[in-house]
Order: structure tokens, then C-alpha cells, then sequence
């Protein structure tokens, strides 16, 4: 027998063994909550084993009902069953790799290792299955007669195409060949993302000495005091999590710890134990392999067809044409950097770990403004309120928390969102702080996505996961204003989830192009930087007091300081990424190298030996952004140019937010991204949008 014979017929025999057993795992029991919201005080981390075992062989079998029938293919009875078969392996899914991220073990991690291959076999089952796409293309070939609703059009056309870019049409030897490239795809993305938490985690600064904390502010302080006292240790602890590392980098007075602070991050996975090299040579080379097969040059151009760019060259074009007109305002802001920096006393060259402590002196020095000035006025309480406070004043829902919902960490809040009629909307779950069991970064997740099935409708269950200054003994959690942001950007995707509206949970919420999924957060990120949306929410946590008019000033001033320079930073990140994925042939090469020559043309600092972003960019190896990084400036031109309609109609008005909600929000994949743009704004976006945002223009 084959692989996957092998694999059907132990699928079947999984399925008979865990039936009885269904009712008594809470991860596939009705949960009995309001809503259907996971019962995860009960969910411990081994019955996710079981879980699975049982989902995977319930789908198997929903599949091989549809590949049997005997009825005529329609759209009903292979289109629409496809979509829905599948779904308690979709919860067993949506639970457990939300959770692996957020709140992982050594049973979840090993669980991974072992359902991932499982996964990406029964994917290939489907997507392989000759006798299922008979079925599928024997519906696509007579779409045109079927009387077919917009929605089902698109949900018709998708299932086809998917078959065809995973394999459908290739030649039954190259289709076993396809399998296997994919699976171990999926198992190197996986070793990735785990080697990277595992060097998060594996590395400390412990500081005995008060004179070295020098410079810094008394919150980095007393949170370092509160990670070492968690560990049960005297002094003070520093991390490689963004609350910890961040404000060091900018703070420390110290250049040497500083060094080491940078080193350490900038090493993390390039070497050693965690060692990532290898891997993405594994993984780079694998997806090169697929993309042969499926008929491409490089793995670029097989994921750019389905986004708004489109081609490499256009994406290619894109970035460069930003690289050109950025770099002259970059180049000008670090040499009045290195000016700053020699005149208050650095000795030497500028290097890499100087450059957030003396941005931050200088900020400072223009603007009269820090992060220990701002902290105060974001308490998170109150920034919480305020985020959910805008949602109410655009569109008119309402988010309540109800501490009745169990979480699966203490950190966690549980939030009803209902509309503006009373509806019920979503449940929303908001993850705050760092810990060990949790990735770094701040995303949004669904355990449950929108759809309709059998006359009812399911609402999202979304999920954001930000990694925020922890409360201290003597202080509440203060925010900086680059977490405020981050908050407001996380929410943007949660709005995208939560106003979902459709059929097929395929195409709802934030199923869109990846260069178009960035929109709907990136554009939340404007009201931080707007006066009355400030002075309705920062207020000091101790006595009360609105933040001063000159603090909004400043921050109104300070936005664009050093834009030029972060914009560089986004632009190599795209760059490394396009020339990993436009790979015309195998890599055997050094990765640090690699990386440093597709980055040439951003450089603004010295390279320093050994040190890399690629053994832990986790977006492009590990995370779904493969090609697909540079969406993020390419979503930064569609926000700046779609809230420039709000800058122009009023930043709170109801009919321009009404709009974006119908035309952007609620639409999800059911048209493409440029239709749903123009339906918005009433034509197409105009590049220079960001450009003038960021002020970088003559």
C-alpha cells in the first residue's frame, strides 16, 4: 500500500476507537458556555492527542462520503460539502495551534511535532485526491450555468484553484514527490519557530551591581527587580522579551551591557543549540522544490499570484522605488545621529547597540519627551477602554467583559461584543503580558471563525495576544506609547474578525490577500496620533490629571522623528525576504552572508559579524509571510490613503466608518482586495499617501 492508503486505513481505525470516547474530551465536547466558547479551565494539554486522532479520522471520512456519492457533482454536494466537512478538525485546530503559541509546554510542543506530519497528509489526501478533483472541476467546468450567487462563485473558483496550486494536475509520481516536500515544509517551520522561543527563553542578563542600572527609568527598573524576584533571585533580570529588552536598549547608560543586551538578540538561533541556519536552508529549498513542480520559477511567484501585487517584479519595483526615496532621509538622520551622539560624549563609532539610546536622547532633546513622561497617562486599563471606546464611537458596538468565561492563563480578559441593536457579535479574549510558555510579538488569532451552516450562524472567537509591561508591586501596567499603537494595530485585525459577514468561513474575516490583511490594522494606528482621541483617554494613573496639551504636541511633533531610518529597517526586512523566496535554484550557502548582500541596499550602520535577522524571522519561516513581507508597507500605502478620507470627513465620522466596516471589514475574501479598496474610496490608492504621512518629501 501507498502512504496514504496506509494513512486512511489507520485513520479509520483512530476513528472507530475515539468515538465513544467524543463526549468526554471538553476539546471536542459542547462546552455548555454562552456562545460555544471553549470550556479551557477544563482543557488540559494531553487531550489534545486524542483530539485530534479522532478529528482527523472524522474528516477522512467526511471527505471519502463526498469522493463516493453517487449523486451528480453540483455546487451542494462537492463545493459546499468541502467547505463544511472538516469542522471539528478545524476547532481541534484552531484551539490547539492558538494555544501552542500563546500559553506552550513540552506536551504541546511534542504533540506538534507528531500531528503536524499527520496534518499535512490528510491536506495532501484531499488536495491529491483524483476522483475528488474530478468532482471539483467537473462543477468549475459548468460555473457559468449554475445560477451561482457571488459568494458561491468565489467559494468555487477558490476550491479549484486550490487543488491546482497544490498539486491536482501534476503527474501521480511528481504528486507522491509534492507530499513529501510539503511535510517536511511543515515540520522545518515548526523546529523553527521552537528553536526560536527556546533561545528567547534561554537567555538573561542578571545585574547584581545598582550602578550598573544606570539610566534607567524607574519602571525598567522595578520590572526587572519583579522578573528576578518571579525567578526567585536577588537584583535585577533582563530579558530578550520586547517589554525588557526595548526600554534597556533605549535606557541603559551602561554601552558594554548594552552590547551584550543587542548581541544577544541579534545571535539569537545563528549558531549553538537553537541553530536555525540549517533549517532555513531546508525550508527555502523545499519551497523552490514545490513551486517547480507546480510549474513556477520560484516560490515567489507561486505565492504573489494570489495577492494584490501580483508578480515579483512588482513587488520587487515597489520596494526599491520606497529604498530610493527613503534613503536620502535616512542617510540625513543618522548623520545627525552620530553628530548627537559624539557631541554628548560617545567615544568611537556609532554601533548598532548605541542607536536606541541615543534616538532616545536626542527624541528627547527636540521634543522634551520620553516614554517614563508618557507612561503615566497609558495606564492599561484606561487604553483599554479607550481602544474599545473608539470601536463604539466609529461603528456603535459594545465590548463588556464577563470574568464568567474561563481563559487559559490568568492573564487573560474575556470580553461579549455586541452592535449597535444589542446583536451579539463575537467573544473576544485579550492576552496582555509575557511569559515563558508564550511566543514574542503581539497577534491576532480566532479560535473560531465566522460562517453560516445549516441555517445558523456561528460568530468569531477572536483572540489577541500582545506582550505588554507587566504590572510591578508598586505599579500598575503602564504602557508605552509604542504599545499603545501596537494595541490599536492587534484590535484593527480583531475589528476584521469580529465584523465578519458571510456564508463560508473560508472567505470571512481576515481570509483576504496577505498584502491586503495588514489594512484594516495598520489604519487603526492613526487615532494615536490625534489630539482629541488622546485628551478623551490619557489621564495620570496616581492623581487623575489629562495629559497636558503640550504632551500631545510633542507626540504630534515627535511622530515622524526618524521615519526615514524605521522605514529602512521595514524595507530590509522586505528585502531579505524577496530574496530568499525569488530563488531560481537551491541554496547551500552561508545564511548570514546571504542576508547581508540581499540588505546592501538599505545599509545605514556597520554589519557586525555573526549576527542576523533570518535565524529568527519567524514571519517568512515560520508564520505565513513568506514573500509576503513587504505587505506591510504596501498595506501602510492603502492606510494612509484610506484615512486621509477620515483626516478629510472628520477622524470619528460615522459614515466614512460605516463605509470601511461594510466595504473592507465585513467582506472578508468574497471579492478581491483592489475591488474592495475601490468600493471603499472610490478609486484606486495613491502611492504618495505614505510618503506624505511619514513626511518624507522635499
Amino acid at each position: 500500500m501507498n502512504k496514504l492508503t496506509v494513512f486512511a486505513a489507520t485513520a479509520a481505525l483512530l476513528f472507530s476507537s475515539c468515538a465513544d470516547n467524543t463526549m468526554n474530551n471538553p476539546i471536542l465536547a459542547d462546552s455548555g458556555l454562552p456562545h460555544g466558547a471553549p470550556a479551557f479551565d477544563k482543557i488540559k494539554s494531553e487531550d489534545f492527542r486524542p483530539a485530534f486522532e479522532y478529528a482527523i479520522a472524522k474528516a477522512k471520512e467526511e471527505i471519502d462520503a463526498i469522493i463516493n456519492s453517487n449523486e451528480e457533482p453540483d455546487f451542494r454536494n462537492t463545493i459546499e460539502a468541502m467547505e463544511y466537512a472538516g469542522s471539528d478538525l478545524n476547532k481541534v485546530s484552531g484551539l490547539f495551534f492558538n494555544l501552542k503559541e500563546a500559553n506552550s509546554d513540552e506536551t504541546m510542543r511534542a504533540i506538534a511535532e507528531e500531528v503536524s506530519p499527520k496534518l499535512t497528509e490528510f491536506s495532501l489526501y484531499i488536495s491529491m485526491n483524483e476522483k475528488l478533483f474530478e468532482r471539483v472541476k467537473s462543477v468549475y467546468d459548468r460555473k457559468e450555468s449554475l445560477g451561482l450567487d457571488e459568494e458561491q462563485m468565489k467559494l468555487l473558483e477558490n476550491t479549484y484553484k486550490s487543488f491546482a496550486r497544490n498539486g491536482a494536475n501534476l503527474p501521480e509520481e511528481k504528486k507522491a514527490e509534492f507530499g513529501e516536500i510539503m511535510e517536511k515544509v511543515s515540520v522545518a517551520s515548526l523546529k523553527f519557530g521552537n528553536n526560536s522561543l527556546a533561545a528567547t527563553n534561554a537567555f538573561t542578563l542578571e545585574i547584581k551591581d545598582s550602578n550598573d542600572l544606570a539610566g534607567l527609568p524607574k519602571f525598567v527598573i522595578n520590572m526587572a527587580a519583579g522578573e528576578a524576584k518571579s525567578r526567585g533571585k536577588d537584583g535585577w533580570i533582563f530579558t530578550l522579551q520586547y517589554p525588557s529588552f526595548g526600554p534597556f536598549m533605549k535606557y541603559s547608560a551602561n554601552r558594554e551591557l548594552r552590547k551584550e543586551m543587542w548581541t544577544a538578540n541579534a545571535t539569537q538561533c545563528t549558531s549553538g543549540e537553537f541553530d536555525n541556519s540549517e533549517i532555513i536552508k531546508e525550508i527555502v529549498n523545499y519551497r523552490l522544490q514545490a513551486a517547480n513542480l507546480l510549474g513556477y520559477e520560484t516560490h515567489a511567484d507561486y505565492v504573489l499570484e494570489e495577492n494584490m501585487a501580483k508578480t515579483r517584479d512588482n513587488v520587487t519595483d515597489f520596494l526599491n522605488r520606497l529604498v530610493k526615496e527613503t534613503r536620502p532621509f535616512a542617510e540625513n538622520e543618522v548623520k545627525e545621529l552620530e553628530k548627537y551622539a559624539r557631541e554628548n560624549g560617545l567615544e568611537g563609532k556609532l554601533m548598532p547597540w548605541d542607536i536606541s539610546y541615543y534616538s532616545e536622547k536626542l527624541k528627547h532633546e527636540k521634543y522634551s519627551l520620553n516614554d517614563e513622561m508618557l507612561k503615566p497617562y497609558f495606564k492599561l486599563e484606561n487604553v483599554q477602554n479607550a481602544v474599545f471606546g473608539l470601536a463604539n464611537r466609529l461603528y456603535g458596538i459594545t465590548i463588556t467583559e464577563n470574568g464568567d468565561y474561563p481563559v487559559y492563563h490568568p492573564d487573560v480578559k474575556a470580553f461579549e461584543v455586541n452592535d449597535r441593536d444589542g446583536k451579539f457579535l463575537a467573544l473576544l479574549y485579550v492576552d496582555y503580558f509575557p511569559r515563558a510558555s508564550k511566543s514574542s510579538g503581539a497577534w491576532m488569532t480566532e479560535f473560531r471563525g465566522q460562517r453560516i451552516k445549516d441555517g445558523k450562524e456561528e460568530r468569531p472567537v477572536i483572540n489577541l495576544v500582545l506582550n505588554f509591561t507587566k504590572p510591578t508591586e508598586t505599579e500598575p501596567s503602564l504602557l508605552t506609547f509604542y504599545e499603545v499603537t501596537t494595541f490599536l494595530h492587534e484590535f484593527g485585525h480583531g475589528l476584521h474578525g469580529i465584523f465578519s459577514k458571510g456564508t463560508y468561513g473560508s472567505l470571512t474575516g481576515t481570509n483576504v490577500a496577505r498584502d491586503f490583511v495588514e489594512l484594516p490594522s495598520q489604519i487603526m494606528e492613526n487615532w494615536a496620533t490625534e489630539p482629541e482621541f488622546l485628551a478623551s483617554f490619557a489621564k495620570h494613573y496616581e492623581t487623575g490629571e489629562v495629559i497636558p496639551q503640550e504632551y500631545i504636541d510633542k507626540i504630534i511633533e515627535s511622530k515622524n522623528f526618524q521615519s526615514g531610518y524605521a522605514q529602512m529597517r521595514q524595507l530590509s526586512l522586505g528585502l531579505i525576504d524577496m530574496a530568499w523566496h525569488t530563488l531560481s535554484e537551491p541554496f547551500s550557502g552561508n545564511v548570514l552572508e546571504f542576508e547581508k548582500k540581499a540588505s546592501e541596499p538599505t545599509k545605514l550602520m556597520v554589519s557586525i559579524e555573526g549576527t542576523g535577522t533570518s535565524p529568527v524571522f519567524g514571519h517568512i519561516f515560520a508564520g505565513g509571510y513568506d514573500a509576503g513581507y513587504y505587505s506591510y508597507k504596501w498595506a501602510e500605502v492603502l492606510e494612509a490613503d484610506a484615512f486621509s478620507l477620515f483626516k478629510e470627513k472628520g477622524i470619528f465620522n460615522t459614515e466614512v466608518a460605516q463605509s470601511f466596516r461594510e466595504n473592507i471589514l465585513s467582506r472578508g475574501g468574497i471579492e478581491d482586495a483592489d475591488v474592495l479598496y475601490r468600493n471603499f474610496r472610490g478609486r484606486d490608492p495613491e502611492p504618495e499617501a505614505l510618503m506624505h504621512k511619514l513626511g518624507l518629501v522635499k
